[in-house]
This record gives structure tokens, sequence and C-alpha cells, in this order.
């Protein structure tokens, strides 16, 4: 917990206009429209990171069956408020989550972020000739 902040699981809370400006300017999602971020928040476990005045500042989401596989995407958190503990604290919140328990799987794609990662138990690929992937880097162009 990080004095002021809090952290919610709510839907309905989301800023979603500070969530999709965030992330449609990042490595992974730039350009991502609207519409195609929205689908993909409304079939996902959320969770906001709120300042004291309220304002969303972070976010992440989870994609998962809540049995055994998940995986962890879009965790941010705003520059201003960054240096606090927030991340740390979003993610021992989302491997708390009740429904993420007993997962035999949770995977991420990070390009920068390995150390904080790391003290969450993610590794790098112990086999990664058997993980494979379908990849349409220009998806979000063709869509617009």
């Amino acid at each position: 917990m990080v004095l002021g902040y809090r952290i919610s699981c709510d839907y309905e809370e989301m800023d979603f206009d500070v969530i999709h400006h965030y992330i449609s300017n990042t490595y992974w999602a730039n350009n991502i429209p609207k519409t195609t971020l929205k689908r993909a928040l409304e079939h996902s476990l959320c969770f906001g990171v709120f300042s004291p005045e309220g304002k969303q500042i972070g976010f992440a989401r989870m994609i998962s069956d809540q049995a055994t596989f998940a995986y962890l995407a879009d965790v941010f958190i705003d520059e201003e408020h960054r240096g606090k503990g927030l991340s740390k604290w979003l993610m021992q919140t989302i491997h708390d989550y009740p429904a993420l328990q007993g997962l035999r799987r949770i995977l991420l794609v990070t390009r920068d972020a390995h150390g904080l990662y790391e003290q969450f138990g993610y590794s790098s690929l112990s086999h990664p000739s058997t993980l494979m992937q379908k990849w349409n880097p220009d998806v979000y162009n063709e869509c617009s």
C-alpha cells in the first residue's frame, strides 16, 4: 500500500481515455484504435491505480481463464508518480488476486522492465523454442 493511492479492479472506475492515451503511445501498442482497446479491456481483469486526488495514474490487465493460464499486459505507471513503489504494489495486488491463484503459467512480454518482473518470479523462457506466435505488428494501422 502506498499512502493516499489506491488500486481498484472495478471496471466502472477505469478512466478509458487516460488508459487509451497512455497505451496508444507505447512501443507495444502504438496507435491502438479505441474500439480495439475497449474490447480488450472488457474481456480482461483490469487493475487501476488512482492518485490521492482520484485520478487514474496506472493500469495493468490480466487476460486469463482464471484456472490454468494468464497473460499480463498493458502495465504502466504515469511518469509523474514513478519511484514511489506503485508498480511493485500493483504487481503484488495482481498476484494476490483470488481468481489468479494456482495458475500453472503466467506470461508477459517486456522490453525494459525485467528487473520489476523478476521480483515476482518471472524469468526468461527456459525453452523458448516451445512457444510460437502469430505476429501482425501492423494490424492497428490496418484497422484505422
